[in-house]
């Protein structure tokens, strides 16, 4: 759920973000621009581990799905961007369906491992059909409309789809429906007790979230005119999963505030070494050990003892 000072620091972050463009230099778009698709990104999957309770291994999926629809639409199809974003978007909802059927039936780590192993087939999809994905060598030379070869255009058009899919999400977390979802992570049992089919709320999580991370993947496709078999493999999966626990999986705008972090220090760490894997693994690893609350968690018993302390000082 967000609270109001989540609302007030995601309103400003969108504020900071429309005064980039007066920067008059095109690598601080084209990194604001890379943040908003992995912030998206990570909201998406925080609809399934934040609100829900329900860890996914395979979320990847449905970013790659997203990303190759509108693609494929967009190139091969010559449909128009308001045509194929749309419908690349509703085929990801649609899979997402399809597999969360089946996912939503087991819980806990059935569930993860499941997510896992329809992800993994997902790739091997995108690897194997070269006819309609490329194969390993990936979806290149997309048809994009003649304003996205402008970086300040694009960088409107990413924040105005990010923007209406944050305050979409937004909406949800503070509905009935994703108070429901709150009540399932925290005792499924008693939810389940009150009337609430539980089984059926997981699997409307696991279509939101799925159709999210489809919008985020078509803009990553937009944004490198290519989609490849990575975009859908475990480790984008896991790096993902990161962000969101970085970040603070509970809250609204961990997600963003861990996509940020990670990404930055993916751009940063990968110009002087390879071994950013490791660099990643450390993170999860101080994570799980001294900040399982995420950033949000670790300002939020800062603020508690900084306000104790004045209240004894006082």
């Amino acid at each position: 759920m967000a609270t109001r000072g989540q609302t007030i620091f995601l309103i400003l972050l969108f504020v900071a973000l429309a005064l980039v463009p007066l920067a008059g230099e095109r690598y601080p778009l084209e990194l604001a621009v890379q943040l908003m698709i992995f912030g998206l990104f990570a909201m998406s999957l925080n609809v399934l581990i934040g609100h829900v309770g329900s860890i996914s291994f395979g979320h990847a999926a449905f970013f790659a799905i997203g990303g190759y629809a509108c693609a494929y639409f967009q190139t091969r199809l010559g449909w128009p961007i308001f045509v194929s974003m749309p419908a690349a978007i509703g085929l990801t909802a649609v899979c997402a369906l399809i597999i969360g059927y089946f996912c939503v039936r087991l819980t806990e780590l059935y569930f993860a491992i499941l997510t896992l192993a329809f992800s993994m087939l997902v790739w091997a999809v995108a690897f194997k059909w070269t006819e309609v994905t490329g194969g390993g060598d990936g979806f290149v030379g997309i048809t994009a409309p003649d304003f996205m070869s402008n970086p300040v255009l694009f960088f409107w058009f990413t924040f105005a789809i990010v923007a209406v899919s944050v305050g979409l999400l937004w909406l949800l977390s503070n509905s009935t429906m994703g108070k429901t979802f709150i009540a399932i992570r925290e005792n499924p049992t008693r939810a389940d007790f009150l009337g609430v089919n539980v089984r059926r709320m997981r699997l409307i999580a696991f279509v939101i979230a799925g159709a999210f991370a489809g919008i985020a993947g078509a803009l990553l496709s937009f944004y490198v005119r290519g989609m490849f078999p990575e975009s859908a493999f475990w480790t984008q999966s896991g790096q993902v999963m990161i962000m969101v626990l970085l970040g603070g999986m509970h809250s609204f705008v961990g997600p963003i505030l861990g996509a940020v972090v990670i990404y930055v220090l993916e751009t940063f760490i990968s110009q002087y070494t390879q071994y950013w894997p490791i660099v990643l693994g450390t993170i999860l690893l101080l994570i799980v050990m001294f900040a399982p609350d995420g950033l949000i968690g670790m300002f939020r018993s800062i603020g508690r003892r900084m306000s104790m302390r004045g209240r004894r000082n006082a």
